[in-house]
């Protein structure tokens, strides 16, 4: 299945951000820790590069992500060129705030009451723009959920007298170019529900889960062998939850939820699911999606 989903308020989203790139001097890109590369909207990059703008790509949720991947990842951002990276979680109180003065320097000629640091905030949906904003802002502006696509327009800030802030609309890309990218954002829910089956994302989950965390699997779901495989482990979890439907037979769906919650919410432990070099294998194997792609009008 190749996952695709793009609401139709992003395009008038992408050409508003397109517009006001020109009179901004720093994009601050917000990812989700856990698939910093697969949740990277590369028409976000092809904007500020065309507008040569410096790139501060904060890594939110890093409390949620393995701490081994994000060195790895963070060595990987700040080693290109025109980039910083940071990781964080904003909604520990304090550490969006060192954010501001880590872009100054990526705009040496702007930060004063004649020239303010214009910067951008971007990002896909449901990364944390909002929650980054708000504590940047010391106080609830923008509007907060738990589901992709919750800010739908342009809003404009005044962090103080020497700098401003612009929150943009989470933005996706017209076409996800690889299956697995497709897969990592859903489990990541970082893509509207309507878009996926959640039991064909739990069993790919699943998956990738018992290969590279089989120990915290096993911690959580005790009756979990490290012989399992995605449909195995979701089976397990419903056989142990005591998770059933009429007539008695498991209810898998249920089973399949609960496997995408508890990684959501962190039960599980500190996960990612990619690195560089997971990533670089990626590229190596994977196919690009050949299915034309198409608007979701959520």
């Amino acid at each position: 299945m190749a996952i695709q989903w793009f609401p139709g308020h992003m395009t008038s989203a992408k050409k508003k951000a397109t517009e006001t790139m020109e009179r901004i001097d720093v994009v601050i890109e917000v990812l989700d820790a856990r698939v910093p590369e697969a949740g990277s909207n590369p028409m976000l990059r092809e904007m500020r590069e065309h507008r040569q703008r410096p790139c501060l790509k904060v890594l939110n949720k890093a409390d949620l992500a393995d701490p081994a991947a994000t060195k790895a990842w963070l060595d990987h951002f700040n080693s290109q060129k025109n980039v910083k990276a940071v990781a964080l979680s904003c909604k520990k109180p304090g550490e969006a705030a060192k954010i501001p003065k880590l872009c100054l320097p990526l705009a040496p000629h702007r930060g004063t009451v004649l020239k303010p640091l214009r910067m951008m905030v971007m990002g896909i949906p449901n990364v944390g723009k909002s929650t980054f904003i708000n504590a940047l802002l010391k106080k609830r502006t923008a509007a907060v959920g738990d589901e992709p696509a919750i800010t739908k327009n342009l809003q404009h800030f005044d962090l103080n007298d020497h700098m401003q802030l612009i929150d943009t609309p989470g933005m996706m890309w017209p076409k996800i170019a690889y299956e697995s990218d497709g897969y990592l954002l859903a489990a990541s829910n970082l893509i509207g529900r309507n878009a996926y089956h959640e039991s064909e994302v739990a069993i790919f989950l699943g998956d990738l889960l018992m290969q590279r965390y089989p120990a915290l699997i096993q911690q959580r779901y005790k009756s979990v062998t490290d012989k399992m495989d995605g449909v195995a482990l979701i089976e397990a979890i419903a056989q142990q939850r005591g998770f059933r439907i009429k007539g008695q037979e498991f209810d898998l769906e249920k089973a399949a939820m609960t496997l995408l919650q508890d990684y959501r919410m962190g039960v599980l432990g500190r996960i990612s699911l990619e690195t560089p070099a997971t990533r670089e294998e990626m590229l190596k194997t994977a196919t690009p999606n050949k299915e034309e792609s198409s608007e979701d009008q959520d």
